[in-house]
């Protein structure tokens, strides 16, 4: 007969120090609370995210953007077309298939209130590093970030 398992706070964690889990479970918990606050404004972080970006690159690619931020051709056509349709995107054709990307008035405004929320989101973790370097750890991750990229191609 087996033995019942162990209630979930007595488990050993065997991966609780590996990085990449760490990482993972950070993220998690960062992205949590983001996508509860734009809920707010009625965007989930990834719109949230394209509108900061196209509105610091008003002409820019939506294939560009779509590279930037790691997103593939399939996931970002509706990701705009639901943007360009709630009136916060507008294309306009450049050559052949590539579309350029603005922000209209209303997105402008909603870009505004945006970054004020991921401002208001990234201060609350940057006050419980406090004391902490956390240049280094931008740093770190931006070093993993670049080798998981150069590890995909």
């Amino acid at each position: 007969m087996d033995k019942p398992a162990p209630p979930a706070d007595r488990l050993t964690d065997p991966v609780a120090l590996r990085l990449g889990y760490m990482l993972r479970r950070a993220s998690a918990a960062m992205m949590a609370g983001l996508g509860v606050a734009l809920a707010e404004i009625g965007l989930r972080p990834v719109e949230g995210t394209i509108l900061i970006l196209v509105g610091a690159n008003p002409g820019c690619i939506q294939s560009e953007v779509g590279r930037m931020l790691g997103i593939k051709r399939a996931n970002m056509v509706p990701l705009i077309a639901a943007l360009a349709g709630r009136g916060l995107v507008e294309k306009s054709p450049v050559d052949g298939r590539s579309l350029a990307l603005s922000l209209t008035s209303a997105g402008e405004q909603l870009r505004a209130q945006v970054d004020a929320i991921m401002d208001a989101h990234e201060a609350r973790f940057e006050r419980l590093l406090a004391g902490r370097d956390i240049s280094l750890l931008r740093e770190a991750l931006r070093l993993i970030a670049e080798e998981g990229e150069a590890g995909a191609e």
